[in-house]
């Protein structure tokens, strides 16, 4: 049954703001500047507190690469420029979202983005044009496929080359990756001699199924950022990371029938299925036409879903299709991560292009529901260059441990940080690798945070040069 305006008010009228809809909401309010619910008991500082939440302070890196607290390690996966795939080329460089994967003989699967942009000549390290797994040649990005085997051995292929601005992405259900493209250039655009701005899917396990690539037209054509299936009902959810006007949430059914599995989406036709951008309404029915309009943790909004008039936006932007008043955006809407039932979904910050202003939001929408409850609210961080504050949420984990890991891409100083379900946050990295100079100094965002399949090892990237790193400690349950 769907929910309509008038069954979410009613309903939220009897269970107060609609907090009762999504039964119990467990706020992650993160501090300094979090604008939290009155309800949750948020903390300054960026070390353990006194109920035991994070690992306790960072420890300075002798090699001025990962600050990590004490009895943790990294290791370098590996590192634009310095490591070398099989075939011989440099590691490709601005290494973005990543998942993994159980690989052969307990080895690790991660396959990794590679977030470059335009013509091939304006990159030092472009993904290398492997024969057969080009779509366009003019185009620098991709992704690489990196194994990491026991005893520390690692190999690293091509997945998918002649794509462009690799940033995020998702996991399959099935076990595949799929690669969003953050750009809306066209043949004849940027160099370009194809149309981009679409979804391909990867597979790290089988090289030949990546063979041809192909784009999933039947997800859209936009500046995607990230990507989920549900993995009862196949639909797919999908974030837009634009402005002018502000991205959109989108949702695509499969048609009736279809059933997914590997190398099945390559399969659709290219109008396949139904996909639709996101329409919020609050508890009194009145629709909400940013997501930056929340201003306390705990808020949750009902959603509808309109359909996308020309999801390969020919003449229009798909974003752009819409009026006023038909759909709901939002600034910055990157990473997502499946979990709980439904979908973690981040944006990232709201300036002047926004209702109000943030420094980072992550929203949970239940498809059961049908409600979008927001988890996490950072207020504008009024001194981003000091260390122990956290702004710019971007990719993002559900963690084994409990609550959230988040990587950070705001200004000034870069973490990785958690968040416990009840609120409290901890840094648990932080980039001491200096891209700038000594009097500006200049620190790159995290990407690509991910936790192996055993979860005993987070791996996480610096975007710039783009190094991928292995962290491992004594990781503990966090409960709060």
């Amino acid at each position: 049954m769907s929910l309509t305006r008038r069954d979410f008010a009613r309903t939220s009228a009897i269970t107060g703001a609609g907090v009762a809809l999504a039964g119990s909401v467990g706020a992650l309010a993160t501090a300094p500047n979090a604008l939290a619910s009155t309800e949750t008991d948020s903390h300054e500082g960026g070390s353990a507190d006194r109920h035991g939440v994070g690992y306790g302070p960072l420890v300075p890196d002798p090699e001025g690469i990962l600050a990590l607290p004490e009895g943790f390690s990294y290791r370098v996966i590996t590192h634009s420029g310095r490591t070398k795939l099989e075939s011989g080329e440099f590691t490709p460089s601005n290494h973005d979202g990543t998942a993994t994967f159980d690989g052969p003989r307990g080895a690790t699967l991660l396959v990794n983005n590679h977030e470059l942009k335009g013509p091939r000549a304006n990159w030092a390290y472009p993904v290398p044009l492997t024969e057969g797994l080009v779509y366009d040649p003019a185009a620098s990005g991709g992704c690489t496929v990196v194994e990491v085997r026991p005893g520390h051995h690692v190999a690293e292929w091509v997945g998918i080359a002649g794509t462009s601005t690799n940033c995020a992405g998702g996991s399959t259900p099935w076990g595949t990756w799929l690669t969003c493209e953050e750009t809306e250039d066209k043949a004849g655009q940027n160099g370009m001699t194809k149309d981009h701005g679409y979804v391909f899917e990867v597979d790290p396990e089988d090289r030949r199924a990546n063979q041809d690539p192909k784009p999933i037209k039947a997800l859209g054509r936009y500046a995607h950022e990230a990507v989920v299936i549900d993995p009862k009902s196949g639909q797919a959810y999908l974030t837009e990371d634009a402005s002018n006007p502000n991205g959109l949430l989108y949702r695509w059914t499969p048609p009736a029938g279809f059933r997914h599995g590997r190398g099945k989406l390559r399969t659709l036709a290219d109008d396949a299925g139904v996909l639709q951008a996101f329409k919020c309404f609050d508890s009194g029915g009145q629709f909400v036409d940013d997501l930056s309009r929340a201003t306390k943790t705990g808020t949750v909004y009902g959603v509808d879903w309109v359909d996308v008039p020309d999801r390969d936006a020919k003449t229009v932007s798909v974003r752009k299709q819409f009026t006023a008043g038909q759909v709901t955006r939002a600034r910055k809407l990157e990473g997502m991560w499946w979990g709980d039932g439904g979908t973690y979904i981040v944006s990232s910050y709201a300036r002047e292009e926004s209702p109000g202003r943030h420094d980072g939001q992550v929203w949970f929408y239940d498809p059961k529901r049908r409600t979008l409850t927001l988890k996490v609210l950072l207020g504008v961080n009024p001194d981003p260059d000091r260390d122990g504050a956290f702004d710019g949420p971007d990719n993002i984990t559900v963690s084994p441990y409990g609550g959230l890991v988040i990587a950070e891409d705001g200004e000034g100083v870069q973490h990785l940080f958690g968040a416990t379900d009840s609120g409290r946050t901890y840094p648990i990295a932080r980039n001491e690798l200096n891209i700038g100079t000594a009097d500006e100094p200049e620190y790159s965002e995290f990407t690509g945070v991910t936790f192996s399949p055993d979860g005993r090892t987070l791996f996480a990237n610096i975007q710039e040069p783009g190094i991928m790193l292995a962290i491992t400690g004594p990781w503990k349950r966090h409960k709060r």
